[in-house]
């Protein structure tokens, strides 16, 4: 059989212009192809490397003719999926049309359209080994675990129920060949970065865990995990690290050292078999504050940098979203992992609520922080979560078309354009505080222009997110 696996490309210039700073391997797709049984020919399309997605797209199945066609999809490419799903059912109706990813895990009711054959949910290799071996025997898809069939028999009350995940050591390692590695490329963090080192390296993505313990009320992850901190062994993410090409490793857990027995032993094992890799990673401030040791080693193993979710500069926001951390957690964090020689990506979240003085009070807060790259997003409960059913009865638009943490999705306090030129101003002052600016770091010439007009293009964007309405 063939197999055809994509990646649609977003529709918003918000996530486009994102795309110079930051793209990353379809690795989800990857681990869905190693998954396959042997004897079907598999190949990865990622239209977000296309300029005309749609007509790459229709030339994909004129030419390949797949037998079976995989979608990806986070919420704000959902609309997306259904017209490439539509545009396989008129084109190739023999195909068997399956849809995947986080939407399709936590609101697979979205997906309950006749242009779908199967909508898989949670972790998707042994479903999808499933579905191609009942597709080459022409046999349906009812009864598969974690696969929901759309059409009369769609359950809602099964739909509501999160899959179980399973034992993380069962995955097979992603099929890197299926794409080239040269475009997926991000703006690296460090503190001190060693002479001659790019600033846009070419990055690996790397999973080595899946789930998280607490119950920040805008996050869906601790209900998907069942609130369990799921592993890969060790010794399978190192063997995976090992065989990389590329030297930039980026880990993609929702917080890599939450297990500390686990994050340790896996440092013992990089630096035990001599791997030479750098290496950004998630981390709760608290888990910095409360092992500063276990950081200090992987930094001795080539950590780099650190996103730390600092979320609010007052107690009574980061208690509302029940973050479990203060103000003085995240400082000392930062402050921590400074002395460590770790850089540190700061991430804020903006409400919809946000005054004039709410961003006034946040620009200064920026302006004072040591060195860190800092981001800011729209506050934007995931979908399923406790305050996304709080939330999605004030939706001002389509609750999933601009669903990218950086379009507000409920009522502004002030005018909405004024809105987001106050957000877009935060962008510009997160990106001048950047630990390469004060030690003066030498970048090639390029990359400061690449830099340059990326920053501009995403600035324009955010400043125009307004017209999206």
């Amino acid at each position: 059989m063939r197999i055809l696996l994509v990646k649609p490309k977003p529709r918003l210039q918000t996530i486009l212009k994102l795309q110079p700073i930051i793209l990353m391997e379809p690795l989800e797709l990857g681990y869905v192809a190693a998954a396959v049984p042997p004897g079907h020919d598999v190949r990865v399309l990622d239209l977000r490397l296309s300029r005309w997605p749609d007509h790459q797209f229709v030339k994909a199945l004129r030419r390949y003719q797949p037998d079976v066609v995989g979608l990806s999809s986070y919420t704000h490419e959902s609309t997306k999926v259904k017209e490439l799903a539509r545009a396989v059912r008129r084109l190739r109706p023999q195909s068997r049309i399956v849809v995947g990813g986080h939407h399709a895990t936590v609101l697979p009711q979205d997906f309950n359209l006749g242009c779908f054959d199967a909508i898989v949910r949670g972790e998707g290799c042994a479903p999808f080994r499933a579905l191609i071996v009942a597709a080459a025997s022409g046999k349906d898809f009812t009864s598969i675990e974690n696969v929901m069939v759309p059409g009369p028999g769609f359950s809602v009350e099964a739909a509501a129920r999160m899959p179980r995940y399973p034992d993380l050591a069962t995955l097979p390692s992603p099929r890197r060949d299926l794409w080239d590695p040269l475009p997926y490329q991000c703006i690296w963090l460090s503190d001190h970065p060693p002479a001659g080192k790019p600033i846009f390296p070419r990055v690996a993505l790397v999973r080595t865990s899946l789930g998280c313990l607490l119950d920040c009320s805008f996050c869906m992850v601790p209900s998907l995990s069942g609130r369990r901190h799921l592993t890969r062994p060790p010794e399978d993410v190192a063997d995976e690290i090992a065989a990389l090409r590329q030297e930039y490793v980026y880990f993609c857990d929702d917080e890599t050292f939450l297990n500390e027995p686990h994050a340790r032993r896996l440092a013992e094992v990089i630096g035990q078999r001599g791997i030479k890799k750098r290496f950004f990673a998630w981390a709760r401030s608290t888990t910095v504050n409360r092992r500063p040791e276990l950081f200090r080693l992987w930094r001795g193993i080539g950590l780099d940098a650190v996103f730390l979710g600092f979320e609010a500069i007052r107690d009574a926001d980061l208690q509302r979203i029940s973050k479990h951390s203060t103000v003085a957690d995240n400082e000392r964090a930062h402050a921590t992992l400074r002395d460590l020689g770790i850089a540190v990506q700061a991430g804020f979240m903006i409400n919809a609520d946000f005054t004039r003085q709410d961003f006034k009070l946040l620009q200064e807060y920026m302006e004072r922080m040591p060195p860190a790259q800092i981001t800011c997003t729209i506050y934007t409960a995931s979908p399923g979560s406790p305050a996304w059913q709080e939330d999605k009865t004030r939706y001002v638009c389509h609750p999933f078309d601009l669903h990218d943490c950086m379009h507000p999705l409920t009522p502004t306090a002030i005018p909405l354009r004024e809105f987001c030129a106050e957000f877009a101003k935060l962008s510009a002052i997160g990106s001048s505080r950047n630990p390469l600016r004060p030690h003066m770091t030498r970048v090639p010439l390029r990359e400061v222009f690449r830099i340059l007009l990326a920053a501009r293009g995403y600035a324009r964007a955010l400043r125009r997110a307004w017209r999206d309405y």
